[in-house]
């Protein structure tokens, strides 16, 4: 019988009990005994969220499919239990089978975004393990790092036994094996770390040594073993047809973020706008199969008991079978009185026909994402939209119905103008102006609502913009203030609401995102001093991340307000993502001359990716 690792008293006194009791539909019960790896897999923040994580599911699932592999699940426990488990000493334990992570043989942890940094920490000291990787022993699990932030892993490195470098479909069978056989012929875990740096894609930040110049930039990154490469080039599935994917996801018995099937249609983008990683990160395009789609849709929706399917890619309406997929979906979905959510779709009049069609109830508001208040600026980030597209699209919403209308756009970003930023006024003023224009005064169903929305830029690396400053938090506070009064002085000032991201957690995001070696001693002074949940604005605490980063003498300036010089090396330099460097600096050159590059389907860019040799790389170019 398996015995929950928390009492009943404790389970009463936590808000959400469910998060931690496991046994949920879909999950997978194994034998202990009857395998010969246990891997617990992390998402560093609360189960709500964690749950709502495609990258898990699958690698789960895959996981799950080996024989001689249990994989489990384990998430950050939220504060109130996280106070309780201190206090009474009880070890952080894997879901399915209550057991304390420690136990595990591997703890695969995934990176979706910088500031669940410190939360890693949280998850190893509750683990029992140690925090620095330097001071584990022959009895401490193997923690492994995936996810979009190991395309800089070198804030956390020092945290980390090895990190995995791209899509986890490919080489986790061929690692666990080698740690099969270090286990059975009692090699060690040095000697394990050392032929796993072998392995494609597999990153040990052990086995390298960095060193600096005067200026605080790198002056030279050795190995300090002949196994260990000095490139490593990211893992990527060329088939996404054939491959591992979810028929049975785990279905939560509480409502999480994204409560629903998902249905990943493609990996990549063509779109190469200048601001985006995940759109550099996951070059070429990889499209699945119709039929793929269509058996695993059905599968899904029969094997969870979802009441909605969404469709997941970073731009979906350049999926190049997306009417008929749309139409094999809307035909077993109404039959099924299954809901259709169609994210990332770009808003013209097929997408608007689409979602006319599955949302003949109740039509919620519709979303453009212009990115930057004039066409001058998303020349420079490269966003193919022009004020014409956005107007006549706002057009054909309001003439299907729809009253609101969400904006979003990014404040701070390279080479602004305080015109640019007066644009993010004008062009809301100009889409409420369309509405009254378009719908006569006795068809229209209520007002409208025009919600614009401001994030501030954060530069990342393997973006055409690694090069490029950031600003200041009183810089971004300043920028707020005036697309604010911008709005307040257009004529249709009362149909636009404004909101906006909080300024001092965009400049630490951007201190991580870019960051070298020299911050992993901050963010375990920041943990040890009470910093967790830092993605969440109730539990940030910008003095304390301030003051560590003094404690340790490191100037958060340097990673953030300086302009990189076009020689200069970064810390990630030693990974290949496919796209070369040489391409992204032209990007960058091209973002300067606010020229627009075409995008991948209309005119090959040369960026590198093609040398996989899969995907768009090998379709006939449109033009």
């Amino acid at each position: 019988m398996r015995k929950l690792a928390l009492s009943d008293e404790i389970l009463m006194k936590v808000e959400k009990p469910a998060r931690y009791i496991g046994n949920e539909v879909n999950s997978v019960m194994k034998d202990p005994g009857k395998v010969d790896v246990r891997f617990a897999m992390c998402f560093p923040d609360v189960y709500e969220i964690g749950m709502s994580h495609l990258g898990i599911q699958i690698i789960y699932d895959m996981l799950n499919q080996f024989e001689d592999v249990w994989c489990e699940r384990v998430y950050s426990p939220w504060v109130d239990l996280d106070a309780i488990m201190r206090k009474e000493q009880i070890p952080l334990f894997a879901l399915e089978s209550q057991q304390p992570i420690k136990q595990f043989d591997f703890l695969g942890i995934t990176l979706q975004y910088e500031m669940c940094y410190t939360n890693i920490l949280q998850v190893l000291d509750l683990s029992g393990i140690p925090l620095l990787a330097k001071d584990r022993t022959e009895d401490d699990p193997i923690v492994i790092g995936g996810g979009p932030c190991t395309y800089n892993p070198e804030p956390i490195c020092d945290f980390f036994d090895l990190f995995y470098i791209g899509e986890g479909e490919t080489q986790y069978r061929e690692l666990i094996d080698l740690y099969k056989d270090a286990k059975e012929k009692n090699l060690g875990r040095a000697w394990f770390l050392e032929k796993a740096a072998k392995i494609p894609g597999i990153y040990v930040p052990s086995l390298y040594e960095v060193t600096y110049k005067e200026d605080g930039t790198i002056k030279e990154r050795k190995t300090l073993t002949v196994d260990a490469p000095e490139m490593i080039m990211k893992e990527m599935v060329t088939d996404v047809s054939d491959t591992y994917y979810p028929m049975k996801p785990v279905v939560p018995f509480i409502k999480v973020t994204q409560d629903r099937v998902v249905l990943e249609i493609q990996r990549g983008c063509i779109r190469g706008c200048r601001f985006c990683q995940a759109g550099q990160l996951y070059r070429p395009v990889r499209e699945r199969n119709l039929e793929f789609l269509k058996k695993y849709a059905i599968a899904m929706l029969e094997n969870t008991g979802h009441e909605e399917i969404s469709l997941s890619s970073l731009s979906s309406s350049d999926y190049s079978q997306l009417p008929e997929l749309i139409d094999f979906l809307i035909e077993e979905c109404s039959r099924r009185k299954i809901n259709i959510s169609l994210p990332s779709l770009r808003i013209d009049a097929f997408s608007l026909d689409v979602m006319n069609k599955v949302q003949d109830v109740k039509k919620s508001s519709l979303t453009f994402a212009p990115e930057a208040g004039s066409q001058r600026l998303r020349n420079v980030i490269n966003k193919g939209l022009t004020e014409e597209v956005i107007l006549n699209g706002a057009k054909l919403a309001f003439e299907g119905g729809w009253t609101r209308v969400k904006l979003y756009f990014m404040l701070g970003l390279p080479f602004e103008t305080e015109e640019d930023i007066r644009g993010i006024g004008e062009l809301s003023n100009k889409i409420a102006a369309t509405f009254f224009e378009t719908v006569p005064k006795e068809k229209r169903n209520g007002k409208v609502q025009i919600v614009a929305s401001t994030s501030f830029f954060i530069p990342k690396p393997f973006t055409p913009f690694q090069w490029a400053p950031q600003c200041r938090k009183e810089e971004f506070l300043d920028k707020a203030y005036l697309t604010r009064k911008s709005i307040t002085e257009q004529l249709n000032q009362k149909s636009i609401k404004y909101n906006w991201h909080e300024a001092d957690v965009s400049v630490l995001e951007g201190i991580m995102a870019r960051g070298d070696r020299k911050i992993n001693q901050v963010i375990l002074r920041a943990y040890k001093m009470g910093c967790m949940y830092d993605a969440w604005s109730e539990y940030y605490k910008n003095d304390v991340w301030m003051q560590a980063f003094e404690e340790c003498s490191v100037d958060p300036d340097f990673y953030t307000v300086r302009e990189r010089s076009e020689d200069e090396t970064f810390p990630w330099d030693f990974i290949d993502c496919g796209v070369t460097k040489s391409f992204l600096l032209r990007e960058w050159h091209r973002a300067k001359e606010e020229t627009v590059t075409p995008n991948c389907r209309m005119q090959c860019q040369g960026c590198g990716a093609a040398r996989f040799g899969t995907g768009v790389c090998l379709e006939e170019r449109e033009g």
